[in-house]
């Protein structure tokens, strides 16, 4: 058998397989509307699970919550010194050794974003010669909620 004949063989294969996928989708569609037929106004109920039986999903203050999931998700921990508003005129004309003026008094704390979302306050920390934050205050999520409106 030559490899023409194989490659031959394998389309037919795939054709036999296509139209034998086709004709049990014209099947279904059949079985569809003669159920959409048989129900009033055309249209078929549609079915829905049981809920009465399952449990509850448990809270944060209730039950222990499940967290396994999503334990190893990574995000983005950002820490805001301050913010300020410059023109390019400005900005251009900085070099090294120039001071901008942030929109925060030294001593204030830091703000601690978890994804761009502000989670807690904090104080700039050295520990063996590397920058660290100590966690001074935890923004509870009512008051997240309630910053965002």
């Amino acid at each position: 058998m030559s490899e023409n004949d194989e490659i031959g063989d394998d389309w037919a294969a795939a054709m036999n397989e296509q139209a034998a996928a086709e004709a049990d989708w014209g099947d279904a569609l059949k079985e569809q509307a003669a159920a959409a037929a048989k129900s009033p106004g055309g249209y078929s109920a549609a079915e829905f699970p049981d809920l009465g039986e399952q449990k509850p999903k448990p809270t944060a203050g209730g039950e222990e919550v499940k967290l396994d999931v999503i334990l190893d998700v990574p995000v983005t921990v950002s820490l805001e010194i301050g913010r300020t508003k410059i023109n390019i005129r400005n900005l251009l004309q900085l070099n090294q050794g120039s001071v901008v003026e942030l929109d925060r008094f030294a001593g204030e704390p830091m703000d601690v974003l978890v994804n761009g979302t502000l989670v807690a306050h904090g104080e700039v920390v050295v520990v063996n010669d590397k920058f660290g934050i100590r966690l001074t205050d935890i923004i509870s999520p009512s008051e997240r909620v309630r910053k965002l409106g």
